[in-house]
């Protein structure tokens, strides 16, 4: 069995940005033991039991290096613990709305799933963090998801994802793991931002979290590129020469540090 937590994160659409949907991949062999490492690294450093672990803000009285501290060792230990990351990316300039942009997000990402499901002969559940959306369509959407699968795909009407066994909400402060996505998707955004942003003095630091991140990712070998099962730039064919820049962009500074992926970016449909 395995659980996939998932976030999004950048759902303001601002232009020239990415919306990010990603889910952290838990081993339910190992899940018990990465849940008690969490909390022995919050005890170690002292946080408050009240206090519900996000990327921000921090826990009352830390300095900023103490958070970054706390952090670092969530992620560390997600990576010790074998858990793994299925990231989407959109262009806000490109999606319809957020709220879809996010939808199909969750398709892509539990389509990911399902298929490494299939790789381990496993079986999981998807738990997603709890959200409002317009006309409540989420509600809807997942019991699509779990009733029937992937609709309207481009070579099948439905596609059921069979490995999947059901889809939860959650939230922060109901469980580690919680906590593990949110901080784990905030670092991303926090990357990626401060590329498309052009924050230079927050380069250095977006590129080491890239770094730490990229253990996690889903690789079909260990030192190759990450694949798409483990990161999505959507859509796959981008018609715009301005906005194929952009993802291309983003594509190469993921790669100088140290997540080269092995989508292409294109203008011309592949499949």
């Amino acid at each position: 069995m395995h659980l996939l937590y998932c976030d999004e994160s950048n759902l303001e659409a601002k232009a020239g940005e990415f919306l990010i949907y990603a889910g952290v991949m838990i081993d339910g062999a190992s899940a018990s033991d990465l849940s008690r490492s969490i909390s022995d690294i919050r005890e170690k450093l002292n946080v408050p039991r009240d206090y519900r672990l996000k990327f921000n803000p921090g826990p009352p009285g830390f300095t900023h290096e103490q958070f970054v501290e706390l952090k670092s060792n969530v992620i560390t230990t997600a990576v010790e613990h074998g858990v793994g990351l299925i990231a989407y990316v959109v262009m806000h300039d490109i999606a319809t709305s957020p709220d879809e942009a996010r939808r199909n997000g969750i398709n892509t990402v539990a389509y990911h799933f399902d298929c490494l499901l299939h790789r381990a002969k496993s079986s999981g559940l998807v738990l997603i963090d709890r959200f409002n959306d317009a006309g409540n369509a989420i509600e809807g959407h997942l019991t699509e998801k779990f009733s029937v699968g992937l609709v309207d795909m481009p070579y099948s009407k439905e596609m059921p994802l069979s490995r999947i066994l059901g889809y939860h909400y959650t939230a922060i402060g109901q469980s580690n793991f919680c906590s593990l996505v949110d901080i784990v998707t905030g670092a991303f955004r926090f990357s990626i931002n401060a590329h498309t942003r052009q924050q230079n003095p927050l380069l250095n630091s977006a590129r080491t979290i890239i770094r730490s991140l990229s253990p996690m990712f889903i690789r079909d070998q260990p030192n190759g590129p990450v694949n798409e099962l483990g990161l999505t730039f959507s859509p796959k064919v981008v018609k715009s020469d301005r906005f194929r820049a952009t993802y291309q962009g983003l594509k190469d500074f993921l790669d100088e540090a140290g997540v080269p992926t092995s989508q292409v970016i294109t203008g011309q449909r592949t499949y």
